[in-house]
This record gives structure tokens, C-alpha cells and sequence, in this order.
């Protein structure tokens, strides 16, 4: 490449960045280039003549010409076309959050994006810092709330005076914060009518507080690595029921200002608003989160106008939202053991206690709060409408309202995740999170991998997109998903697996056709993290509708760690249990550090359509309760688990008979 047909200019980020010019354009540059050139040194010649020197005297030197500044070099991003797996954080809120605020949250979003990057921060007079920096991250303010906080936060900011903004600015005990988030929080958006709070200054705040938020994603981009996403939370709770959805843009391409519950008062409504965002330009998907606490409003059979869900909906949902939050602080939303029995895994972090609160009666409602009856459901349609609703990948988040992205060990729990409500370890044993949970049933929430071929924000949003995302429960576990149809022989090695999976099937996240080659043959991989817990196993989660149109689903687990044998009903044995809960102390004396298996399913039938994602099992550890009551020096919380086996979950592949 010739380098005089380079032009560099540099971003507000400080990156600089390299585009190509034609002949053409070079050319009429540089006469252009030269004409000015020439016209200068007449300039000076004439306006700056010099005496003649005086005879035997050394004629003056000119200055030397100033040296040219070498170019930068453009940032060398490093490249995998077999893709990585990065790590990041979706569902974060800083002070840009009023119920954060309230609770004591003063990090802004330039200091969450720090905290991802490695680097120490404050909350609440204790010091944290992440074991190792996130790959990417993005903030999740509430979009209601951005407006009324950029006028508590900015002096002079329209506002800023009001009497009840300067309450806020000096809340203290924690029962004080507590009133000011129901009244304020909780009271005005948990109905259908939604409204901002009394002291809004106007929609210009919303502005205002939304440029510094996409700010300060600008201002941490570092190509390569470390992305930045801009984002917001669109935050819908009719009758208490949770529909949340955060929204991401693929690039800086962003709204004036986003679009909150009081603006958009159901799901149909914000899609259609993303719709006409993709016709002036923007990219953008949307997310959502806490199943486990929507009411059976998640998965619905109706619309928002009480009809049946037709094309058109389906349509819309599938396009703009192709990834739903597995898990967060606020428990699992995979499955339930009161509605699961027969998964033997399914009692991990169900945070019963959500159905105390607002009316969500987890047993009234029954499996359709959970991730697994929705992907199931979802087949349903496919069948019924010719495209499938609830078409998800799957994510995980943390929700945390300290803004500190992906603090998810269970050891580093030490600030909790919500500000005054879960702060201290009496508040986490004893307190709760007001209007939502318990504080033993809380957990440091989840984690998003994405396999992208580099860590730029346009591949890590593909990524997303694309679905080719899984999410753990907190440890950096990578794992790998891929199907194709017909049989397969067991791959040699990762890169084999993944070179095969990609030439020869669909990885997690996409769709095999029917095919004439018989059942599909699904291949499977995961590692632990360098430091972390072994592996148990690997399992695949099989889901399909019987003749009624009701989900169905089993468990097959198809690779584990040691030599143990399935018994007569094809269970394997549980794996052990190194923890010493005196101690908060596990060994790896159990288990393995990496798994790699080929399985074909035995129940496949051609004319069906089926859903199919893995998990994988850790060996146990401590939970975050048990560093809690060792560091403390008090007993283990009575009826709470002292261990988990944390895990992850891939987005499906499915399967789409003919016809």
C-alpha cells in the first residue's frame, strides 16, 4: 500500500484511524498543497525582507524548518478468525440511577468503566477491585431516572435547586433512603401509568445527563482492548410485573435522548421506536432481564392490547431482541427446582423470596417466570405463526446499583450490590433489597461471553447479535457449541472442533435445517478458568412441544470429569465436595480442567422441532455467604446453601424441521 495514499485523523477518543483517499483526490491535494505553499513564501519574503549583512560579517542563519511530527501508527487490533471469547458486563446502573442514588451510589459512568478496566474504586468506604479486567462493558442507567439525576448531580443544571433535590443530595439512614425509594421509585413505576418524579426539569436534562453517559463510553473505547457500549435501561414493571429491557447501540450512532417507561409504556411500543431508529441509521437490540420476576408477563400468549400473538409481534421480537439475561443478583432465571424436580441442578440460586414482593407469586405463576419453558414455548409459534417469539441467546448480567461492572466473585462480594440495602454483612444475612428480595437471596450475579473474531465494539455487538453469546454465573469458564446435521467423528483437539464446527455446522446461537443426513451430532468444550474451580461436566438441555403445544424437556449429560459410570437410569454420581466451610477454603483435588465431547441425540425425530443448549457444572465452592460468615466470625446462614457448583449456559441451536 502506498502510504501517501493514507490520511489519518484522529477521534474524540484519541484513536486514530486510517481511510484511504483516490489518485484523484491526492493529486488535486497536493496542487493545491503546492499553490498554498508558494504563496506563503511570497508572503514572508515581502513582509519580512532582511538587511543586507554587513561585509566581513557571517550571514545570519535562517531558523532550521521545524521537523514534521511522524504520523502515529494505526492501532495493530489483534485478529482470530476462529474468535475469542470475551468477557463483559451488560446490566450495570451508576449514580446515574436514582434508586442507585438513593441507595448511596455516587460512581459515575466513567468510574464503572475504570472499575472494568482493572483499576480500584470507593463504594461506601470500602476498596474494591475486579480479580482481572472485563474484555468490555457497558453502563444500563435507568432511562426514567437519567434527566432527574443529571439535575441533582450538575450545578446550575436546571433544577438543581429544588428543595427536594437538595433532600436527596443529604439522605443518611437507611431508613430515610428507604422511603424516598418507594415513594419515588417504586410508587410511580409499578402501575400502567408511569410518571417521572415531581422534581423532573424536562426532557433537555435527559439530553444533557445522556451525552455524558455516551461520553464517557467514548472516552474508555480502546480498540482491541477494551469496548465500550452505549446503553440505557428501558425499565417496564406493569402491575409490578418485571419487563425490563436495556438497549445497545452498535456504535456512537445514538438518539438525542433514550426512551424510558414513562415515554414507551409496553414492548410492542419500544420496538417499533428502535424501528424507526434503524431507518435514520442506528443499529440497535435490546435485552431483557429478571424473568424470574415478570409475572408470566415475559412469555406471554397475548400483546400488550390483550390479542393473541400474531406474525407481526413475533416478527418484531425475534429482530430486536435476540438475547435474554439467564441470571443476575436477583437469582436464576434458567429454571426453578420447585417447578423442575427431575434436574437434579435446578436448586441454585432461585431467590424464592422475589415472590414476596409486588404481588409475584413464584408458584402462581409456575414455569412461565423461567428461561427454559420460554425457549420451549417459543417452538410453540415457530410451529403456529411460521417464526418464533422467543428466538434467545443467552446472556448474563450483574444489575449492580454500585456501579461496579461484573463484580461477580463469590469472595469480593464484600460491598453487596445495592448501596445502604445490602452494604454491610448483617444488612445481606438480615436485610433485604426493598420491593424485591431478601438479602440471603441475593448472589453477585452473571457474566456475558461473546465469541468474536476481535474486541472491537462493531464485533462484540455482532457477536451479541448474532447470538453466539453464553453466560456464567460468575467464573470465567469459556465454553464451546456446535451442531451439524448427520453424524460426526469426535474431534481430536479444540482447534479441530472449532474448525469443523464452523466449515461443517452452526455454532451456538444458530439453526440446522432438516436434512436427509439423520439426527444431528452436537460437539461440546469448555475450560476453567486459569485460577478457578475444575469442571464436573458438561450436559445438553434438550427442549420440544408434545402434541398440546406445552413444552417439554430433559437432561442428557454427555461428558464429566474422572472415571464414574452412569448408573442404572443413566445418572451419573455426584462429583464430591472439597469445600471446608469452617474456612471458605476448596481444592481442586476433584474434577478437571477442560472437557471436550461429541453427542448425538437418541430421542431425534425429523418432524419435530427441538431447542438444544448445554450447561456446565463446576465442582462446588464456597458460597458468597460463607466468605461473608468466616471473614465475620459468625455462623452460616440457617436453610441457605454454604455451596454452589457455579456454572454456565450457551445459547441454543436449534432445530427447524421441513415444512
Amino acid at each position: 500500500m502506498d502510504v501517501a495514499g493514507l490520511v489519518y485523523a484522529r477521534s474524540v477518543t484519541g484513536v486514530w484511524r486510517v481511510t484511504m483517499k483516490n489518485e484523484k483526490t491526492m493529486k488535486h491535494n497536493a496542487r493545491v498543497t503546492g499553490l498554498m505553499m508558494a504563496g506563503v513564501a511570497v508572503l514572508l519574503t515581502a513582509g519580512c525582507e532582511r538587511p543586507a549583512p554587513e561585509p566581513n560579517t557571517p550571514a545570519p542563519i535562517a531558523p532550521a524548518a521545524p521537523a514534521v511530527a511522524p504520523l502515529p501508527a494505526a492501532p495493530v487490533i489483534p485478529t482470530n478468525p476462529l474468535k475469542e471469547a470475551y468477557f463483559g458486563e451488560q446490566h450495570l446502573h451508576t449514580a446515574y440511577s436514582l434508586d442507585a442514588y438513593i441507595g448511596g451510589a455516587r460512581l459515575m459512568p466513567s468510574d464503572a468503566y475504570r472499575f472494568a478496566k482493572g483499576e480500584e474504586v470507593d463504594v461506601g468506604g470500602i476498596k474494591l477491585r475486579l480479580h482481572a479486567p472485563l474484555d468490555w462493558a457497558a453502563v444500563t442507567d435507568h432511562a426514567e431516572y437519567i434527566g432527574e439525576m443529571y439535575s441533582t448531580m450538575t450545578s446550575g443544571a436546571p433544577g438543581y435547586d429544588n428543595e427536594q433535590l437538595k433532600q436527596l443530595r443529604d439522605l443518611k439512614g437507611y431508613e430515610e433512603r428507604e422511603r424516598w425509594f418507594l415513594e419515588y421509585v417504586q410508587k410511580p413505576n409499578r402501575g400502567t401509568k408511569p410518571e417521572h418524579a415531581p422534581f423532573f426539569a424536562g426532557h433537555e436534562t435527559t439530553v444533557s445527563g445522556w451525552k455524558q453517559i455516551v461520553a464517557a463510553a467514548e472516552q474508555h473505547y480502546q480498540p482491541g482492548k477494551f469496548t465500550t457500549i452505549a446503553a440505557f435501561e428501558w425499565s417496564a414493571a406493569p402491575g409490578g410485573a418485571n419487563l425490563h429491557r436495556n438497549v445497545f447501540f452498535r456504535d456512537m450512532k445514538v438518539p438525542e435522548r433514550p426512551m424510558s417507561y414513562v415515554d414507551i409504556n409496553r414492548e410492542d411500543g419500544l420496538w417499533a421506536w428502535m424501528a424507526d431508529l434503524e431507518k435514520q441509521g442506528m443499529t440497535v437490540i435490546a435485552i431483557p432481564h429478571n424473568s424470574n420476576a415478570s409475572k408470566g408477563m415475559m412469555f406471554p400468549a397475548e400483546d400488550s392490547s390483550g390479542k393473541p400473538l400474531d406474525r407481526g409481534y413475533a416478527e418484531m421480537r425475534s429482530r430486536f431482541e435476540p438475547l435474554i439475561e439467564m441470571m443476575q443478583v436477583k437469582g436464576n432465571s434458567e429454571v426453578h427446582r420447585w417447578f423442575w424436580a427431575a434436574d437434579e441442578f435446578a436448586n441454585f440460586e432461585n431467590a424464592d423470596s422475589l415472590g414476596d414482593y409486588s404481588g409475584r407469586d413464584l408458584k402462581k405463576f409456575g414455569k412461565h417466570n423461567w428461561v427454559r419453558w420460554g425457549l420451549g414455548k417459543g417452538l410453540a409459534y415457530q410451529k403456529s405463526l411460521g417464526v418464533n417469539p422467543f428466538h434467545y441467546g443467552i446472556v448474563g448480567g450483574t444489575d449492580n446499583h454500585n456501579g461496579t461492572p461484573s463484580n461477580v466473585e463469590e469472595d469480593n462480594f464484600l460491598a453487596g450490590s445495592h448501596g445502604a440495602a445490602d452494604g454491610t454483612v448483617e444488612l445481606r444475612r438480615t436485610g433485604e433489597v426493598g420491593g424485591w428480595l431478601k438479602g440471603k437471596d441475593l448472589n453477585p450475579g452473571a457474566l456475558t461471553g461473546v465469541w468474536a473474531p476481535q474486541n472491537t465494539r462493531e464485533a462484540i455487538f455482532d457477536g451479541l447479535k448474532s447470538r453466539e453469546t453464553f453466560a456464567t454465573s460468575g467464573p470465567r469458564i469459556k465454553v464451546r457449541f456446535f451442531g451439524q446435521s448427520g453424524a460426526s467423528e469426535p474431534p481430536a483437539d479444540y482447534r479441530t472442533l472449532v474448525e469443523r464446527g464452523y466449515a461443517q455446522g452452526v455454532p451456538m446461537g444458530g439453526t440446522l435445517k432438516a436434512g436427509s443426513k439423520g439426527s444431528p451430532t452436537f460437539t461440546v468444550w469448555a475450560m476453567k478458568e486459569a485460577d478457578g474451580a475444575n469442571l464436573d461436566r458438561i450436559q445438553i438441555i434438550k427442549g420440544w412441544v408434545d402434541a398440546k403445544g406445552e413444552p417439554q424437556d430433559r437432561v442428557f449429560d454427555v461428558v464429566w470429569s474422572g472415571s464414574r459410570k452412569p448408573d442404572a437410569k443413566g445418572k451419573i454420581p455426584a462429583i464430591g465436595n472439597t469445600v471446608d466451610v469452617t474456612k471458605a477454603t476448596y481444592t481442586n483435588t476433584i474434577g478437571t480442567g477442560e472437557l471436550i465431547g461429541t453427542w448425538t441425540d437418541p430421542t431425534f425425530d425429523p418432524r419435530q422441532g427441538a431447542v438444544y443448549y448445554v450447561r456446565v457444572l463446576l465442582i462446588p465452592t464456597p458460597r458468597w455467604s460463607t466468605y461473608d460468615a468466616v471473614r465475620a466470625g459468625v455462623p452460616l446462614l440457617p436453610g441457605v446453601a454454604a455451596t454452589v457448583q457455579e456454572r454456565a449456559w450457551t445459547s441454543p441451536i436449534w432445530y427447524t424441521p421441513a415444512g
